[in-house]
This record gives C-alpha cells, sequence and structure tokens, in this order.
C-alpha cells in the first residue's frame, strides 16, 4: 500500500512539473510574437496561438499519466520522454527565431501531428501500454481521497502516534500537516509509543506559523463532561476519587474532571471528619450539572437511598399491623426514638413507650440499644411506620387490684400538673385527677401550681373510679372530717370572730377562721364610709382582721363576713347632716378619669364629677386642696353622696345677678315715684298760670276799645 502511494504521488508532481514547463513555454512564444517586426507580427502571433493550443494538447495528454499503472520503471522513462520533447520544443524554438522559414516547415509537421494525432488510439499510451480500467481508477481516486480527511475547529478527533520527542509528541491526523502536543499532556500514559491512537481537540487548524493546534487535555475534559451529561441523563452511576476537602465539602475527580460532593450528601448518617474519605475511591450518581460553566455535583447518599429503598420496599412488603420486630435504637428525639429495622426506620412515639407517663424517651431507652417493637401503622405511601413498646404489655387498667375503689386511700406521684388540679400515679399507666377543690375544706382558692410539685408523693382518697372510662378521681381533704359540720353551731350569725387575711382579690378578702374554714369579705363590706379601688388599699396578706359572720352556705361551704358591719351604720345620721343643697368644706382626696374623691366630715366620702371641680379660674381642683362643696345628691341606699364646687360658684353668680336686678328693681320703683311727684308739681304749677290768664282775659274783654295808657303798659 506504501509503495502505491509513493509511486502515486511521484506521478502528481510529474504532472505538475510538465504542466509547468509547458506553460511556460506558452508564453515565452507569446512574448517572442509581440518582439518580432510588424511585418511578422501576424506569422508569430499564429505560431503563438498555435504553440499555446499545442501545450494545453500536451497538458491533457500529461494529465491523463494519473491513470496509468505503470511500475516505477515505466515512470522513469516516460519522464525521459517528456524530457526529450521539452528539449525538443526548445530547440524548435530558438530555431524559429533565428529562420521564419523554418518555423513554417515546423508548424506543418505539428499540424500533420495533430491530425496524426486525431487518429491516434486512446487506449495506448505513449509507450504502448493499457490504460486502467474504470473500476481501478474508481478505486485509486478513493484511496486517494482517503489519504486526506476534513477537520474541523473545536471538535474532538483520533489521531497517530507518528513520533515522540523530549518535549512534545506528534500527531498525524490525516490533515495537511500534523499537529503536535506537549508531552506533559501524556502524563498519564507512561507508555505511549508510536502508532498509538490517541484523541485530540481541535483548537485552531492554522495558526500565525501555519500550524496545526491540538490539545489532549481539552479533549479529556470534553470528554470527561460529555461522558458525565450522559450520566446525569440516563441516571447511570460513576466512579470518581476523592482528591481534597473543600468548604462544605469534597473535591472528586470523575473522568479527569472535578466535581462538587456536598457534605450532606456522603452519606446518610451526618458526617463529621471529612478528611477520612479524602484518597478514596467510590460511586456517585450525578445529581446537577451547570452547563455554562461545566460544573457538576454527585452524590454518594443518593446510591445508599436507593439501596435502603430497596430493602425498605422489601420490608414494608412484609409488614403487617401487630407483628412484632427487633430494631435498634439509631436516634432519640424530645418526641420519641427512631428504631432501625433491618434497611428501614420505624418511628417509637413518646407516648407508646410506656403505660406511665414519662418526660423524655431516655428516661427509659438508650442509644444502640436492641428491643423488641410491635408495628402499629404503616403508610405504603408516605413510607412511614409507627411502632409500639408499651402494647407488648397488658394495660394497667386491665390488671389495677380490685381493692381499689370508691373510698380506699391511695398513694401517688405528681406527674402532671394544670390550672385545674393535679394528677397523681398510682401505679404505672394508672392515673387519678386530685381537683384543686379536693386538697383542702376551705373555699379559698388554691393555685395548683404552688400546692403540687413535679415528683412528689400524696397520699388522698378515691372519690370516683370508672374502670371502663380509665378514669378515677381523688381527693386530699377527704383524709380529714368534714369541719363544716360545725360550722354552724361554732361559727353562727352574726358573731364576730378574729381571722387572718389569706388571700386578696380584686373584689374581696380571704380570711381563715380556722383550720379549713374562711370566709369572704367582699370590697363593699370593708368600710361605711370609704371606696376602695382594691381590697389592699384596706389590708395585706397575713394581717388580722376582725369580721363578723353575715351568711352561711353550707350547701356550697361557703362563709360570707363583713368588717364595716362591727359598727352602726352611720348613713341615718348622715342623711340629716348632708342634705341635699347643703354646702360643706370638703378636700380632695383623689383624682379619677371622670371626677374627684372628696373627704366630707365625719370621715365620709363624696364623689364630684370632673364638670364640677371646675373653680371659678376654669382650673380644675388640686388633689389636697380644700374647698365648699355643695351636696347634689344623697343616696342612703347606695351609700353614695354626690357634690360640686362649680356649683356654689354657679350659684353665687346667680344671686349676684338677682341682688342686682333687685337693686335696679327698687331704684326703677323709685325713679317712678319721683316721676310722679315732678309730674303732680309741673301739674299745679301749669294750673295757677291758667287762672292768671283767665282773669286777664276777662278785664280785656270788659275794657275793649279802650287803649291802655303807656304808664300801665
Amino acid at each position: 500500500m506504501d509503495s502505491d502511494c509513493n509511486y502515486f504521488f511521484n506521478h502528481l508532481k510529474q504532472i505538475d512539473l510538465a504542466t509547468d514547463e509547458t506553460k511556460d513555454e506558452a508564453l515565452e512564444a507569446a512574448e517572442n510574437a509581440e518582439e518580432t517586426p510588424e511585418s511578422n507580427a501576424e506569422a508569430k502571433g499564429s505560431k503563438a496561438s498555435k504553440k499555446a493550443k499545442e501545450a494545453e494538447e500536451e497538458i491533457s495528454e500529461e494529465e491523463e499519466i494519473v491513470n496509468l499503472s505503470d511500475d516505477d520503471e515505466d515512470s522513469d522513462d516516460e519522464d525521459s520522454d517528456d524530457d526529450d520533447e521539452d528539449e525538443d520544443d526548445e530547440d524548435s524554438d530558438d530555431s524559429d527565431d533565428d529562420d521564419e522559414d523554418e518555423d513554417d516547415n515546423e508548424i506543418k509537421e505539428e499540424l500533420e501531428q495533430v491530425k496524426e494525432k486525431k487518429e491516434f488510439n486512446w487506449d495506448i499510451d505513449k509507450r504502448g501500454g493499457n490504460l486502467y480500467t474504470d473500476q481501478q481508477i474508481e478505486e485509486l481516486e478513493d484511496f486517494y481521497d482517503g489519504t486526506f480527511h476534513n477537520i474541523e475547529e473545536h471538535e474532538i478527533i483520533e489521531g497517530r502516534v507518528s513520533a515522540i520527542t523530549s518535549s512534545d509528541v506528534v500527531l498525524d491526523v490525516g490533515f495537511k500537516a500534523d499537529g503536535l502536543v506537549s508531552k506533559s499532556e501524556f502524563r498519564d500514559m507512561p507508555d505511549l509509543k508510536v502508532n498509538d491512537r490517541v484523541s485530540v481537540y481541535v483548537e485552531s487548524k492554522e495558526n500565525e506559523r501555519g500550524q496545526l493546534i491540538l490539545s489532549r487535555r481539552k479533549a479529556k475534559l470534553l470528554g470527561a463532561w460529555d461522558s458525565i451529561v450522559s450520566a446525569y441523563e440516563n441516571d447511570t452511576i460513576i466512579k470518581g476519587r476523592v482528591i481534597s476537602k473543600t468548604k462544605g465539602g469534597l473535591i472528586v475527580d470523575a473522568f479527569g474532571l472535578e466535581t462538587f460532593l456536598p457534605g450532606s450528601q456522603i452519606d446518610v448518617k451526618p458526617i463529621v471528619d471529612y478528611d477520612v474519605y479524602v484518597g478514596k475511591t467510590m460511586e456517585f450518581k450525578v445529581v446537577k450539572i451547570n452547563e455554562a460553566i461545566k460544573n457538576a455535583v454527585v452524590s454518594h447518599k443518593a446510591l445508599i437511598e436507593s439501596d435502603l429503598e430497596e430493602q425498605r420496599q422489601t420490608i414494608i412488603s412484609k409488614l403487617e399491623k401487630g407483628q412484632v420486630l427487633e430494631g435498634t435504637i439509631k436516634n432519640i428525639t424530645d418526641f420519641g426514638a427512631f428504631i432501625d429495622l433491618g434497611g428501614v426506620d420505624g418511628l417509637l412515639y413518646i407516648t407508646d413507650i410506656s403505660w406511665g407517663r414519662i418526660n423524655h424517651p431516655n428516661e427509659v431507652l438508650e442509644l444502640n440499644q436492641t428491643l423488641n417493637v410491635v408495628v402499629l401503622d404503616f403508610d405504603d405511601n408516605k413510607k412511614r411506620i409507627s411502632l409500639g413498646l408499651k402494647q407488648l404489655a397488658k394495660h394497667p387498667w386491665d390488671v389495677l387490684p380490685e381493692d381499689i375503689k370508691e373510698g380506699s386511700k391511695v398513694k401517688g406521684k405528681v406527674v402532671n400538673i394544670e390550672d385545674y388540679g393535679a394528677f397523681l400515679e398510682i401505679v404505672p399507666g394508672v392515673e387519678g385527677l386530685v381537683h384543686v377543690s379536693e386538697v383542702a375544706w376551705s373555699n379559698q382558692p388554691i393555685n395548683s401550681r404552688d400546692y403540687f410539685k413535679l415528683g412528689d408523693e400524696h397520699e388522698a382518697v378515691v372519690v370516683t373510679i370508672d374502670r371502663e372510662e380509665r378514669k378515677m378521681s381523688l381527693s386530699i381533704k377527704h383524709l380529714t372530717e368534714d369541719p363544716w359540720e360545725v360550722v354552724p353551731t361554732k361559727y353562727p350569725i352574726d358573731s364576730k370572730h378574729v381571722g387572718v387575711v389569706k388571700n386578696i382579690t380584686p373584689y374581696g378578702v380571704f380570711v381563715e377562721l380556722d383550720e379549713n374554714i374562711g370566709g369572704m369579705v367582699h370590697i363593699s363590706d370593708l368600710s361605711w364610709t370609704k371606696r376602695y379601688n382594691h381590697p389592699n388599699e384596706f389590708t395585706k396578706v397575713g394581717e388580722n382582721l376582725d369580721v363578723v359572720v353575715l351568711e352561711i352556705d353550707l350547701d356550697n361551704k361557703k362563709i360570707v363576713l363583713g368588717h364595716k358591719q362591727l359598727e352602726e351604720d352611720p348613713w341615718d345620721t348622715f342623711e340629716s347632716i348632708f342634705p341635699v343643697g347643703s354646702v360643706h368644706e370638703a378636700t380632695v382626696v383623689k383624682r379619677e378619669d371622670k371626677g374627684a374623691i372628696v373627704a366630707l366630715p365625719y370621715g365620709i366620702e363624696a364623689f364630684a364629677p370632673t364638670r364640677h371641680i371646675k373653680k371659678e379660674d376654669g382650673v380644675l381642683a388640686a388633689v389636697e386642696e380644700t374647698l365648699e362643696f355643695k351636696v347634689l345628691e344623697f343616696s342612703r341606699e347606695d351609700k353614695r353622696i354626690i357634690v360640686s364646687h362649680t356649683r356654689i360658684i354657679e350659684d353665687e353668680k346667680l344671686d349676684g345677678k338677682r341682688k342686682e336686678a333687685s337693686e335696679k328693681k327698687e331704684q326703677a320703683r323709685k325713679s317712678n315715684k319721683a316721676m310722679k311727684d315732678l309730674n303732680a308739681r309741673v301739674e299745679k304749677t301749669t294750673l295757677g298760670e291758667l287762672d292768671v290768664l283767665s282773669e286777664l282775659k276777662a278785664k280785656m274783654e270788659a275794657g275793649e276799645g279802650d287803649t291802655p295808657a303807656k304808664g300801665e303798659e
């Protein structure tokens, strides 16, 4: 095969040489035609044209040499024949330049040769040998085309190692030039030798120096990335080597490409020390890829979970409710424990650990403890298995001794405390409630969280028991006799006693008269004259307080006490002292949102609304300020007095207006009287003047015609 290739390429070179020489002759002939005198221009042009035509014919003949199948000697003979013909042509050209007649003769001879060539048998070459057949020509052309490859940049191709130097590896990729790849890129192939085939990446078909640029490293990376993408798309398992530790996980070499293994994806169990995995070769699944930055995330946990899932499915398919299995405690939490049943986990909830009440599973369980559990329920869809431990034993209520009945005394430990009472555990799994009302005979409120403490033991009496409902009520106060049976004789109504203040509420004071016997003094029964916002303004817990029994309720075991009833009701007297409309001097003792509390004489308090404590200058009366107040309302039944300072000012203003009006009225009366006197006097004067005029008129009438004397006038 190599000899055929050499023969083939030698013929190609000869064709190129022959073609170039023939073309040179044609060009030279054309130049000579231009240099001849005008008289010979036409002849020379004709000759040049013929020579060019002859050169073209010779070129076509020489191209047919490609189809020849002669050996190397025939090729050499052919080359020599061609050389002879070339020499003859050159001699002919020289003779044409010297003698035009000889040129004409030669042209004629050449024309005759052309005619002879037209009759030439084209199936026979110049040496008389037969040409290749069409099939042989096609095979040679295919072979020739197969020696060259069309390669493109940025693709991965395969090449043959043709040589290895101290620094580079020469690769034959079937291109017009061989490629050089740095020997450092073959460090993972120490046994590389000539004729080995490797994959490389075409970076550039031709750089500025005309060299083919190849890279094995990029080919490896692209090949590795393709493998990783294929593993991700097909969900296949790959192998990788952990090469280093990084923040949050490990770096894994997969197919020569660095991938990230998060710490949470190493194992199903939390991993603390990552260093133990460095250097290990493990199997992984590709769980995430990023095409943009060629980055991938792998997981070893996914393989374990898939194996566990298979085991889980196998175990769950065989599960039945009530089935007893052996398991190992793998984790304990506040709400229960996780039990490994051999590839699948089940949850043992805290309420299913013991019939008795426990605060935390670690009170009865330990890590890695092996124990039998019963399957309570399981969910195929949610992959949940509920387990029980206490169900392996009978319920304590079913084996509760028959001697525990109503009226029997029991002893228990406080296991739970609520606002309404405490639960005593008689035996593990059997509890009874001690209500706060069953702690003591006293009707004083009891705070269960203050009285009971977790873990304390108390003795109690069974009040009620229901084995079917599994309920029991207990009582501590029934351990002693009921003191209320002697209350009517020991604490009759209207009897006076001294008690101790045990508790204070916003509505009253609880007073203990005797052990487990007490009553309440309502806030309204503390004082006849004062109003308290809270009983702690009147007394404190632990102080002695004089009281009188007002009412007794044996059914509800209640005693109503009073303190103000120790004195006579002063309101009968106050009604005559503070009648409506009376004015008294009082002191403001307290300011409230709606008004003020004022202290009247004799220690009684009254209320003045805000609009009734406004002084003459418009300012409200201040605390400790003493002013005059007018009684607006007095209620003996409600023990209430309403007073006003502003009303006094208004009354004074009204009295002033009335006095002023009275004075004006008196003045008007006096003015009217004076006018009447004046009018009377004026009237009298006018009448006298009228008499004089009458007399004068009479005189004038008597002396008509007489002219009075001048002296008379």
